[in-house]
């Protein structure tokens, strides 16, 4: 067999493999992932010994395709600003290796098949919230970028509803300590974003996002709003140890209020200098704080 025919014959499975892995980039599987990662806290935080574990496979599968949904729906809407920008001009969309008609098409039949599968094999409250978080998140959130710097709060509002959903996927009724977790994951993202926003302002500013740290371009108002979510996510993550379910809220309250100030710190670090180096260890630091602030929950609980 010549080189020739072996190249002919692999490319169709080569250009398979990397469409495929373009569908994949579009649902922004990280943020997916993370998604799924609270939800299954949530679930097990809310039925630690009586889960189905059926049920939160079922919750997962359609919160995942749901969320995959608004991800590929967020690209679409954004596909021309994020042409302008260094770190998203290579993204399928504006690269021009999707066309607008797969996603499409992909968003909608993922969505439907999230949702079909949240309200016939979990339940009705749970396929609800799904459906509220793809609105805010595509109806609101995208077209709100471009027009005011309150988009940030409504994103946070979209990205605190999957833990809502883990925990409603059980059967359990909501209660203060499902929305202390809701709570957490919204004030978390303030922090989180505002580091974001601040690295990539310039980005975001030659796409016509309007990020506060674009509106205000000295940072202190993204500062301010950094300091002020850490802040208030302390108390609100220490709600868990006030009405624990466990035998062990000293060792979570002690952990959360640790894992809270450093982060408040770094926080107020980011507010008073405003540069990259506090940006990305606020950062850094919040990528950290989440997944630490869970496992502690999981082990006081379970």
């Amino acid at each position: 067999m010549s080189t020739s025919t072996i190249i002919t014959s692999e490319s169709p499975s080569r250009a398979l493999v990397a469409k495929l892995s373009d569908y994949l980039e579009l649902t922004k599987p990280r943020i997916v992932l993370l998604e799924l990662i609270v939800a299954s806290a949530a679930a097990c935080l809310a039925a630690p010994h009586t889960l189905d574990m059926q049920v939160l496979l079922f919750a997962l599968a359609g919160t995942g395709l749901v969320a995959a949904s608004a991800s590929i729906a967020n690209q679409w809407w954004e596909r021309s600003s994020d042409a302008h920008m260094p770190r998203t001009e290579d993204r399928p969309l504006p690269a021009g290796r999707v066309s607008s008609a797969e996603a499409i098409l992909l968003s909608l039949v993922t969505l439907l098949a999230g949702m079909a599968i949240l309200v016939w094999r979990v339940n009705m409250l749970t396929a609800l919230l799904g459906l509220a978080s793809w609105m805010l998140y595509v109806v609101i959130y995208t077209p709100l970028k471009t027009r005011s710097s309150f988009n940030t709060t409504v994103g946070a509002v979209a990205g605190a509803i999957p833990i809502i959903m883990g925990w409603t996927a059980t059967g359990t009724p909501l209660g203060l300590n499902a929305w202390s977790l809701a709570g957490v994951l919204f004030l978390w993202q303030f922090p989180h974003f505002m580091a974001i926003a601040w690295i990539y302002r310039h980005d975001y500013a030659a796409a016509g996002h309007r990020m506060l740290t674009v509106v205000d371009p000295s940072g202190m108002r993204a500062g301010a709003q950094a300091v002020l979510g850490a802040a208030v996510l302390i108390p609100v993550s220490l709600i868990p140890a006030v009405v624990p379910t466990s035998g062990s809220p000293l060792l979570y309250l002690t952990w959360s209020f640790t894992l809270g100030t450093i982060l408040l710190g770094l926080s107020i670090r980011f507010a008073i200098f405003r540069d990259e180096i506090s940006a990305r260890f606020l950062l850094r630091a919040s990528l950290i704080y989440l997944p630490a602030w869970l496992a502690m929950l999981l082990v006081v609980t379970l």
